[in-house]
């Protein structure tokens, strides 16, 4: 479909929205409170969902309507986007915000649920369309779809041709290819593949759904988005943070699987993804699925020479003493969980053979930040580089956060009769370029979700693909190869993650500078 047909089509989607019930498992956590409910705030705003659309929060604590709604607005004063929150607006979102106490493993809570439901249907003309947000630890995913199952909330009515049911899946999907095998079946035996939304919300990133443009719809970069042209790829997401308050769950997790496994390997699979044969969901997770497919798992002696896992430890960072990792609450002090993991991947196919992608994600790194960085290959020396002046590498930065935009690195004349040599870059911002505040991911995944588009979703067999190769990394950290390093807070790893670059003689780039909107060269790693 050509791109502008699609753009209509999507206004189109979005001017027939129909009204339906959302149903958030979990919903006095974190996550409702700092991103769904100012997300369905923002998109009420705009005009982008029924008057009708239908919120239930559904959570174990004891709670009145009045109360729940009370914390939610405060939620949205806090972290909505768009400041002040209008009062209007938040009525109408008020006026129809529920709140349903129950366990998850108590059937009589969701037949209490259901019927809730179908009130909601008589009274706001939902019509059977749900939409079920499991935001709950993936402990209670299984007894959630169960009982979900068990109360015919999973079934499509088949008397009522407008009714549709829909389920989103919060990360992690598993922990190994075997429970996300074991949790896709589960799943499978209430919703069918095509009412599954496993959510990555890095995929609702500006810079990450434009991967898709900026790739097909400019023919400069086609032609060279290959083994020819490309030296190596870099994909870094840097956190400022240490755990905080997630050590219960991030010490059985660890960077590999929290961040690689699936907002990483998302990233990669985007950038390096065939042309797919049309826009819909279906032809572009089959380019993405291809990738990871293309990766092969690693041996013990390749995740020796080819992953580094590395631990923060206490210290001084941003002026303030900072615990180590092994000192947060709720984590072993004696745990070997890594919080810095880089990993070096091929992937085998006719446009990317030999060409490796690096992936690093870590926390207490010097930036926040996620960026993916294309270095090409180098310009023939016979000009500029035999003459003693020095010439870079191009780079292309896809900035995914903060300040979402593109960088290109570039080679440029400084001024003055001299020739001298310099790296420049050209960038763009899509705040500074539009002129308005880019909408959070949260928004454009729950939209695209009610109005069941699922090509910024993740389907089972790219999760159980990307399993695969993690999986094999994991057996050998198990096993102590390689071992676990450590890292001051405030630097970009271990030492030994600089060795995975410079036995090539590349180096890791440092995140871009967002204050300055200039692109830093990080030779010292």
């Amino acid at each position: 479909m050509p791109l502008d047909s699609f753009a209509a089509t999507r206004t189109n989607e979005l001017a027939s929205a129909e009204p339906c019930a959302i149903v958030i498992f979990g919903a006095t956590g974190d996550l409702t409170q700092r991103k769904l409910l100012p997300a369905i705030y923002n998109l009420k705003r705009e005009g982008l969902l029924h008057e009708n659309t239908v919120v239930i929060g559904f959570a174990r604590r004891p709670k009145t309507d009045e109360q729940f709604r009370a914390e939610m607005l405060d939620g949205v004063s806090r972290f909505s986007r768009s400041k002040p929150v209008d009062a209007t607006v938040w009525e109408k979102v008020a006026a129809k915000l529920f709140y349903h106490q129950s366990t998850f493993e108590d059937p009589a809570g969701f037949e209490s649920v259901a019927k809730r439901l179908a009130e909601f249907d008589q009274k706001f003309q939902t019509e059977g369309r749900r939409m079920y947000y499991l935001s709950t630890s993936p402990s209670e995913f299984s007894p959630i779809i169960k009982n979900l199952g068990d109360a015919g909330l999973g079934n499509i009515d088949p008397f009522n041709a407008k009714a549709w049911r829909r389920v989103i899946v919060e990360k992690p999907f598993g922990r190994d290819r075997k429970t996300a095998c074991d949790l896709n079946q589960e799943i499978s035996r209430v919703f069918d593949e095509s009412q599954v939304y496993r959510i990555d919300h890095y995929l609702g990133k500006q810079t990450v759904q434009n991967m898709l443009v900026f790739r097909f719809a400019n023919g400069i970069f086609e032609p060279i988005w290959n083994r020819n042209h490309v030296d190596h790829v870099q994909i870094t997401v840097g956190e400022t943070l240490g755990v905080e308050a997630r050590g219960g769950y991030y010490d059985t997790a660890g960077a590999l699987r929290d961040m690689i496994q699936n907002h990483l390997m998302q990233l990669l699979a985007l950038t390096a993804m065939e042309p797919p044969v049309g826009l819909d969901a279906t032809s572009i997770r089959d380019e993405k699925v291809k990738v990871l497919r293309c990766i092969q798992a690693l041996t013990p002696a390749e995740v020796g020479q080819r992953t580094i896992r590395g631990q923060y430890l206490a210290g001084k960072f941003g002026g303030k003493d900072v615990k180590g990792y092994r000192q947060e609450e709720k984590v072993a002090p004696d745990s070997q969980t890594e919080t810095f993991a880089a990993v070096k991947l091929f992937i085998h196919n006719w446009r990317w053979n030999g060409v490796p992608f690096y992936l690093r994600s870590g926390k207490r790194m010097p930036k926040q930040g996620s960026e993916i960085c294309i270095h090409f290959k180098p310009a023939p020396g016979v000009l500029f580089n035999s003459s003693g002046r020095e010439v870079v590498n191009n780079v292309l930065v896809l900035r995914v956060q903060p300040h979402e935009g593109i960088s290109l690195l570039i080679n440029a004349k400084t001024p003055g009769n001299v020739t001298r040599i310099a790296p420049a870059h050209m960038d763009f911002d899509y705040d500074l370029a539009f002129g308005s505040y880019s909408p959070e991911a949260y928004e454009r995944l729950l939209l695209d979700a009610i109005l069941g588009d699922s090509t910024l979703f993740i389907r089972n067999d790219e999760v159980e693909t990307a399993w695969r190769i993690i999986d094999s990394i994991e057996t050998a950290w198990t096993k102590g190869t390689p071992p676990l390093a450590f890292y001051a807070p405030g630097t970009w790893g271990p030492t030994e993650g600089g060795t995975l670059m410079e036995r090539e003689n590349r180096h890791w780039d440092a995140l871009i500078d967002t204050s300055a909107r200039e692109l830093a060269i990080d030779a010292d790693y």
